[in-house]
């Protein structure tokens, strides 16, 4: 195999093995052809293109039952059994369902009949025909045509027997225009309007008429038999020939499905037969007439013998000896009837109940046996690409009707020359001049042409793409590199790598054109060029390879004049020769051609109509019109009068009168609707998926019904989507595409004129849009019921009598709508073939191509965040199918639609994990969650997604995150403004979360889109200097303040100027010596507010008209103004902390008031208008809060001095609730409750640290804070002041935070002149996590495991709800903890320090009942009974003591290391240096040891749970012994191999003591079988940093850390992984972004808890889907009832409870000193009273 550069083969998606057998030889055949393009080697419908059809053959009114219920119940599940296991259509073929009765003997519907039982019988994938033969042969047919020479033989012998012959001559008409000349049947209803009364009503008009027509068909159906039987008789007529005049529909199906197939095919085949036993008897029952063919003489009602033979001819013979040849399933039963009421409907029902059982089975068996499953497309891209084009090709080919000179050049062109190289060819020509047909046949006939011309051995190579026809063809890129991947399989070359660049790709492409030979020439077809998208300059055509190896072909075609494609190829390819011109043909040509068509079809015209066809092609000769003209005169009667405007003279109008005509013949409303939703899907739609559409619609249904009546499955018939596929056959072509077949126009044209005539209204087209987006929700599939409404004329006049509605109701008479089921499928993401394995699946590729289109047109936002964006599923899909880079485009689309901070949080998330998920896919769930879980209660709608992560995640990984400690990673969006922040003046946040307004010192104003960083508008002050900006309420006005003490208003909208307003001084006040400037501005809803420097009068500007009102006099000069929220007052700060309240509307002066801090200035009021309320605050911080319900009389509530600092107030805030006011110094941070005006929190800066700025997050909990000189974010927690996060900004020293309240965003300027835009809610997220700020050393879970109790070397134990991950209590300690123990209950603690002392802690309450002083302990133990306690000493004797009294049990007098208490509770088990020692705990001597030889040590031991007195050790001899210390036994001994415990890390031991885990460092897990001594090798992800196995023994927990040559992953640490021991297979991995420094699992349910270095904890679970048990805890979890009320998660206030300063009791040597009175009661431990008293009650005091 010949080596080049890229790789062409994609990674396999599936283990191999997948589906129920391997290709078979024929599909590998089938493939190679495909890859080397041999077409004519394809069958009809190519290997994808594959649906199940079966039709049914059956007599209408005896299978009326049968059919009915097979619809309703057994068709649908049939069709998801089919979607499901093979990713297929399954579809049935009933034309008689849904159709009129009148119309089911009607030679148009027989016709159509017998097409489609052709079809099926060619194109199905599996069982294709299913015959219903019951006691009826069905009457004769009324023929449709008749060849005139038959007629007239007929009507002489019909004269003959003297009948009356009247009827015929009425209702057949001759035609010259057939070939040879025939007689036709008239239109029924063109000669039923004789029998109509223009004064009936519709409805009687309508059973006038049918009653007319069965009389008419009666009669006809007479005449013919009679004169056939005559002619047959006399040997006139041949019986063959006779045969069409005798025999029924039944009896024609089943002769053309079964007669002469092979036994092969029939095996798709099934017949029911049903008798019924002495039928005739019951032939007077008027109920019976349906069920067998009656002749009626005189009174006598009898069963007509002679159909009646011919029933048991097909039914006891034809069918018997199909059977006997082949293995033709027949399935044939005997039903009795009842005595009185003949085959009642009772006996009817208990048939069909059988009949659909049997029926489904049989389906299923024969897809079973016929269906390959096909899940190479899936995984394969290039196949499916490659096939989607080889359809296209295959559907135009058939269309291309005439050879052409342009053909012949082109097969000359192909044809390998041995001269030198050669160029592309070039076709060109304008729309509709057949192009594509052309290109097409070329494709098509490659093949042929090289292998005749060279010798048959030649094996050619052909590549044909339609460009803009698929997604990877419309992408220049894409395009190059499936061509070069198809020649690099075809030519066996392999790829290393995939360029990404397009022009590396094209070199590739030139490098693989040297591959082809004389034996294997090479032909490459691009239709459509001008379709390619412009990126990379494509239409300049530097791509396209000019010089040509002597055996390389390549055909371009392109329009002449569209984005100068033609000119720059003239520019390429000098040489005439190599270009084709599509020009008119001549007309005459043209005549001939039509001529040779129409005679194809055994027509023509008459000699006066052939005038005006030529007149029309003397006005265009186009191909498309050629073949326009012929659909149009294919028809033609040679009576019909034709004048000159029979004929259109363009293509446009012509292609606009076939659709006339189409809606003519099958009705306006069905034919709008349904061309419509093929035009708008984005790839076309299925037969299926329209006649579901159209059964969705009611506009369609309403009008369709006419025919039948209201009923479940209320369906529309599936002749009117075959009779619509016939009628615009050849411009409606088939596609396929994955595993279906699209109805799409054969071209552009086409779609532009549909989309004109169906797609103008955008009303319907939203609808539209609307429904095929429910169509793809599965919005009513399973059954679900849809409205059908009507309005009561309309259902009148369809005759449907109330009795006739099975489903209406007494008490819904009145009502106007019902529900109905429309019968569409379920529409998942993916189909799963195999529940256990849930890898092995097909793509709903239809959903994931149309649903997120149709969504967006049609403005469903919810559906399209909740039903696709927050979906797990389809995540995991496009990840698993390759189409990341698409997800994320997706959910960038749905932000832009909807603007939720959510999604773009999303996509963020996404492209931090793209590595590590395309890596392994499976970890979607668990790197979701661990991202997710932290901020869902700022971002409350990504809970939606973590539901569906609890709910799919499980069964592709088994780690659920119930609890994330994982720090938030965020970025805010960045926009330079300019090169400094020095030339901002100022920055507006707008209601648009994306727009902010920039007002610059040259000017200018403009409105930014900080996302795109693209400038919307600008305005430009005339060069004046401004001096700030302020937007109204409404964002109606914008005002801008300038340097010429103006204020500039302008419609902020627009962008335009709407007035100029000077703002004037007092004469006496200004600056003096200078000139003053404005000092200030505000607005309120009406009104511009503005003061000049050192001014006392306050100019108030009317803002609609642009003029000042009035001034307003202040006492002293104006520092501030605030409007009330209503635009009713003015709050008017100034000098001497005086405040002046305002009457906006009138400029009354209501009130004045001063506080008594009156020395400063008033720097800021607020409003709290809830509480009535006025805050003056002065630039030192100080408030005075004033009552203003009685506005014109303020009374002060508070003065609040926070003089403290000497630093002024650099920003103020009042918190969204009106509870907190933030008050930002320099030098501190105040926080003070409006409800006691009180301050609560103060955070003070370093000495040489300054606030820049401070805001409240959103719920008030968070404080987010700038430094100056830093470029830094930093967020502060208010309840603990604990700095929980500082977030760099990378573009320079914050100089200034803004804080926009609309959507919590943050604003910062950095000294570069950098705006950032934050999110306040993800920031505050940030410190929703707890940390104790120091690594966790030692964790404990309680006995219930709703807590966890960590150590971190610090003075303190701190307490975690387990559910919620926050700390809930601090217990602290007079030194650093060493030690700590619970009882089982987890109610009590036992700690020790480094000070000597022990304590004993109520974990509910927090108190310290109990404490001990006087020894250092290495280790505490807790007896399994919680009643004693063990404390281990280095240097004294260790103690047993009871934990109800804190008296001493014994000492123990030998040193142990790593002690364990039995199971039992009878010994501690422990090592020294070369003993195993077990003492007993009630007398503290060694009871029991082991000792090793010399200079053998103890290296680790572990007690058998399940095993009370067995302990399993290994030595350093690398030997592991099991020891039974009750008989001081060793029961087991295995010896490890040699070098083994070099570097030992971990020893683990199953509680059953058959199986040892060993973990030595390094990238193995070493299982070892206790009982054989074998030891397995199991490899793990990484090298092992800790292990623990699961309580029960079946899974093995561990974390390890990632080997240094694999590429980053965004900050992964390590992984935590679980591993199912039974397999070894890895069941779920999880990345952990911190440094674990403590791994622990709980005892019960398999949780896993992780302390991190910084003092966090995470929390996991484990769902094992092959678990059932485990299915349900996630559901019950603490963490997901969180997630269920995201809104309402409040943290806890956090406990801190202390130590007892003086102990209870000192430990000397040997004795023990009680402080009090003794024996004390410290606990009711779960024990006995006579064992654990009560604590005494003044011990408590």
């Amino acid at each position: 195999m010949k080596r080049m550069n890229p790789r062409w083969k994609s990674p396999t998606m599936w283990p191999s093995g997948v589906g129920s057998r391997q290709p078979c030889p024929r599909e590998s055949a089938l493939r190679k052809a495909a890859i080397s393009g041999n077409i004519n080697a394809l069958p009809h419908h190519v290997p994808t293109g594959r649906s199940v059809r079966v039709f049914i053959c059956a007599n209408p009114d005896d299978t009326e039952a049968e059919r009915n219920a097979l619809k309703e119940h057994v068709y649908p599940k049939l069709r998801d059994f089919c979607r499901e296991n093979y990713g297929i259509e399954f579809q049935v073929v009933d034309l008689y369902w849904g159709a009129d009765p009148e119309e089911w003997d009607s030679p148009e519907l027989q016709r159509l009949r017998m097409k489609l039982l052709e079809e099926c019988l060619k194109t199905s994938a599996g069982p294709c025909f299913v015959g219903l033969v019951g006691e009826k042969y069905g009457s004769i047919r009324v023929p449709g045509e008749v060849e005139s020479a038959e007629f007239e033989m007929i009507l002489d012998a019909a004269v003959e027997a003297g009948l009356d012959t009247h009827i015929l001559e009425e209702w057949y008409c001759r035609d010259e225009n057939s070939v040879p000349p025939a007689y036709y049947l008239k239109p029924k209803a063109q000669m039923l309007k004789n029998y109509q009364n223009s004064m009936e009503s519709s409805s009687a008009a309508k059973t006038k008429n049918d009653k007319a027509w069965r009389n008419v068909s009666e009669e006809i159906k007479r005449i013919f038999r009679t004169a056939v039987l005559q002619l047959q008789e006399k040997g006139t007529m041949k019986s063959a020939q006779a045969k069409k005049f005798l025999c029924s529909a039944l009896e024609d199906e089943l002769d053309f499905a079964l007669g002469k197939q092979t036994p092969a095919f029939l095996r798709k085949c099934v017949c029911y037969i049903r008798k019924i036993a002495n039928f005739d008897r019951f032939a007077k029952i008027p109920d019976m007439t349906r069920y067998m063919d009656i002749v009626v003489s005189g009174d006598r009602v009898m069963r007509n013998q002679e159909s009646y033979e011919r029933l048991l001819k097909i039914r006891d013979e034809f069918i018997p000896t199909v059977v006997a040849a082949s293995n033709l399933r027949v399935y044939s039963s005997v039903t009795h009837c009842d005595m009185k009421l003949g085959y009642s409907q009772e006996v009817e029902s208990n048939y069909v109940e059988g009949l659909c059982k049997q029926f489904y089975e049989d389906m299923v068996d024969i897809i079973q046996a016929t269906v390959q499953q096909n899940l190479g497309t899936e995984t394969d891209p290039l196949y499916d690409e490659i096939l989607q084009h080889l359809s296209l090709c295959k559907s135009y080919a058939e269309l291309y009707q005439f050879k052409t000179e342009s053909l012949d050049y082109i097969q000359e062109y192909l044809l390998p020359s041995k001269g030198s190289r050669m160029s592309p060819l070039v076709v060109y020509g304008g729309p509709c001049t057949g192009k594509t047909l052309l290109l097409s046949e070329v494709a098509k006939q490659a093949y042929t042409w090289l292998q005749q011309e060279m010798g048959p051995e030649t094996d050619p190579v052909v590549i044909v793409r339609f460009i803009g026809s698929s997604l990877l063809s419309t992408d220049l890129r894409t395009l190059l590199q499936s061509i070069c991947e198809q020649i690099a399989i075809n030519y066996r070359c392999l790829i290393h790598f995939l360029p990404n660049k397009v022009q590396e790709m094209k070199e590739l492409l030139i490098n693989l054109l040297g591959e082809s030979s004389f034996h294997r020439p090479l032909v490459i077809v691009l239709d459509a060029l001008e379709q390619l998208t412009d990126a990379d300059e494509v239409r300049k055509l530097w791509w396209l390879p000019i010089h040509l190896p002597r055996t390389v072909r390549i055909v371009v075609s392109t329009l002449p004049n569209k984005h100068g494609i033609l000119q720059k190829l003239r520019q390429l390819i000098h040489d005439e020769g190599y270009y084709v011109e599509l020009i008119q043909r001549d007309r005459k040509v043209c005549s001939q051609t039509l001529k040779q068509q129409l005679l194809g079809v055994k027509r023509k015209v008459t000699s006066g109509q052939q005038i005006y066809v030529n007149e029309a092609l003397a006005k265009c000769t186009l191909p498309m019109f050629v073949n326009l003209i012929y659909r149009e005169v294919v028809h033609w009667r040679s009576h019909k009068d034709v004048d000159d405007r029979s004929l259109c003279s363009t293509v446009h109008e012509s292609i606009e009168q076939l659709f006339y005509s189409v809606e003519n013949k099958l009705g306006q409303r069905f034919v709008f609707r349904a061309l419509g939703y093929i035009t708008m899907a984005k790839a076309g739609l299925t037969e299926v998926e329209l006649e579901d559409i159209l059964s969705l619609d009611n506009i369609v249904l309403g009008d369709v019904i006419v025919a039948t009546y209201l009923k479940n499955p209320l369906r529309i018939s599936y002749d009117l989507v075959a009779r619509l596929k016939e009628e615009l056959d050849g411009y409606l072509v088939e596609r396929q595409v994955r595993n279906v077949t699209l109805m799409v126009w054969a071209n552009r044209h086409l779609h532009l004129i549909a989309q004109k005539l169906y797609l103008s209204n955008e009303e319907d087209v939203h609808q539209m849009h609307s429904l095929l987006a429910e169509y793809f929700l599965g919005a009513w599939s399973g059954g679900r019921k849809k409205i059908f409404t009507y309005d009561n004329n309309h259902f009148t006049s369809l005759n449907i009598s109330h009795h006739k509605n099975p489903h209406q109701s007494h008490e819904k008479t009145s009502s106007d709508k019902y529900s109905y089921d429309r019968q569409t499928p379920e529409q998942p993401w993916v189909f799963q073939c195999n529940l256990l394995e849930p890898d092995i699946f097909f793509v709903n590729h239809r959903k994931m191509t149309e649903l997120v289109y149709h969504l967006t047109r049609s403005g469903r936002t919810d559906d399209l965040m909740f039903g696709v964006i927050m979906n797990f599923s389809w995540l995991y899909t496009m990840i698993k199918i390759g189409q990341f880079e698409k997800a994320v485009t997706d959910i960038d689309l749905a932000y832009s639609y909807t603007q939720e901070k959510e999604l773009k949080f999303l996509a963020t998330t996404l492209r931090s994990i793209k590595v590590k998920v395309l890596k392994n896919p499976a970890s979607l769930s668990a790197e979701l969650q661990q991202r997710l879980l932290p901020v869902v209660t700022s971002l409350p709608k990504l809970r939606h997604l973590l539901l569906e992560c609890d709910k799919d995640g499980p069964k592709y990984c088994s780690i659920v995150p119930l609890h994330s400690s994982m720090d938030v990673t965020y970025s805010p969006e960045r926009l330079p403004l300019c090169s400094s922040y020095m030339q901002i003046v100022e920055i507006v946040p707008t209601l648009a979360p994306n727009i902010v307004l920039v007002a610059l010192e040259d000017g200018s104003v403009s409105t930014w889109d900080v996302e795109s960083r693209q400038l919307q508008r600008q305005i430009d002050t005339a060069k004046s200097v401004v001096l700030g900006i302020r937007l109204t309420t409404d964002e109606k006005y914008l005002v801008v303040a300038t340097t010429k003490n103006t204020l500039l208003i302008y419609d902020n909208h627009k962008s335009c100027l709407l007035s100029e307003v000077e703002i004037k001084g007092s004469k006496q006040g200004g600056v003096t010596g200078g000139v003053a400037f404005i000092n200030g501005f505000t607005l309120s809803t009406h009104h511009a507010l503005a003061w000049l420097e050192a001014s006392k009068e306050v100019n108030v500007i009317d803002l609609l008209y642009g003029w000042p009102l009035y001034q307003f006099h202040c006492w002293y000069e104006v520092t501030c103004v605030q409007c009330s929220p209503d635009g009713m007052y003015a709050f008017c700060g100034q000098y001497l902390n005086t405040a002046s309240i305002f009457h906006l509307g009138n400029g009354d002066k209501l009130a004045t008031v001063t506080s008594e801090f009156s020395g400063g200035f008033v720097k800021s009021i607020l409003i709290l208008d809830t509480l009535s309320q006025m805050v003056m605050v002065d630039n030192e911080g100080s408030l005075s809060v004033w009552n203003t319900k009685e506005i014109t009389n303020p009374r002060l509530m508070e003065d609040y001095d926070c003089r403290g600092d000497d630093s002024e107030v650099v920003g103020i805030e009042l918190s969204e609730d009106q509870r907190s006011i933030l008050i930002c110094k320099a030098r501190s941070i105040e926080v003070l409750d409006t409800k006691v005006w009180k301050m609560v929190e103060k955070f003070k800066a370093k000495r040489t640290e300054r606030f820049v700025a401070a805001v409240l997050s959103k719920n008030g909990q968070s404080i987010v804070a700038s430094m100056e000189n830093t470029s830094s974010i930093f967020v502060w927690r208010r309840d603990s002041g604990q700095c929980m996060a500082s977030l760099i900004e990378i573009s320079g020293a914050i100089v200034k935070l803004i804080k926009s309240t609309h959507h919590n965003l943050l604003l910062s300027v950095a000294s570069s002149g950098v705006l950032s835009v934050w999110d306040i809610d993800i920031i505050t997220a940030m410190s929703n996590i707890d940390k104790t700020g120091k690594k966790i050393q030692t964790l404990q879970l309680s006995g219930r495991e709703d807590y966890v109790f960590t150590m971190d070397g610090s003075e303190a134990v701190h307490k975690w709800n387990f559910g919620t991950g926050f700390i809930e209590t601090v217990f602290k300690h007079e030194g650093i903890v060493e030690n700590c123990v619970l009882t089982s209950s987890g109610d009590l603690m036992v700690t020790s320090d480094d000070k000597s002392s022990q304590y004993i802690w109520q974990t509910t309450t927090g108190e310290n009942i109990f404490r001990i002083n006087g020894q250092k302990i290495s280790q505490l133990l807790i007896t399994h009974n919680d009643q004693f306690v063990v404390s281990l000493c280095e240097q004294n004797a260790s103690r047993v003591w009871r934990l109800g009294t804190g008296h001493k049990v014994c000492n123990i007098l030998v040193t142990l290391q790593n002690a364990l208490i039995t199971t039992a509770n009878t010994f501690l088990v422990g090592s020294s240096k070369n003993k195993l020692l077990a003492v007993s705990l009630w007398s503290g001597s060694v009871s029991k040891k082991f000792v090793c030889d010399d200079g053998i040590t103890i290296v680790n031991f572990k007690l058998i749970p399940d095993c009370p007195d067995c302990v399993v050790f290994i030595t350093s001899t690398e030997t592991v012994f099991i020891w039974n210390v009750a008989d001081e036994s060793v029961c087991r001994r295995v010896q490890l191999p040699t070098n083994f415990l070099k570097n030992l890390e971990d020893f683990q031991i199953s509680p059953n003591g058959k199986v040892g885990i060993v973990s030595k460092g390094d990238e193995n897990i070493n299982v070892l079988d206790l009982h054989s001594g074998k030891l397995r090798l199991v490899h793990a992800a990484g090298i092992i940093w800790r292990q623990k196995l699961s309580r029960d023994g079946r899974y093995l927990v561990y974390v390890c850390f990632r080997s240094c040559d694999e590429d980053d992953e965004a900050g992964v640490v390590s992984n935590l992984i679980v591993m199912r021991l039974a397999d070894g297979k890895s069941i779920g991995t999880c990345s952990l972004y911190k440094t674990p420094t403590f791994l622990s699992l709980s005892q019960r349910a398999l949780n896993i808890i992780i302390g991190f270095e910084d003092g966090s904890i995470g929390t996991y679970t484990v769902v094992d889907r092959v678990d059932a048990a485990l299915k349900i805890k996630i559901a019950t979890s603490n963490s997901r009832q969180i997630v269920n009320n995201a809104s309402q998660k409040v943290r806890p206030k956090c406990g801190n409870h202390s130590f007892k300063t003086v102990a209870d009791c000192t430990w000397r040597e040997s004795t023990e000193v009680f402080s009090r009175d003794s024996p004390i009661n410290v606990s009711d431990s779960g024990e006995g009273e006579s064992t654990t008293p009560t604590k005494k009650t003044e011990l408590l005091q």
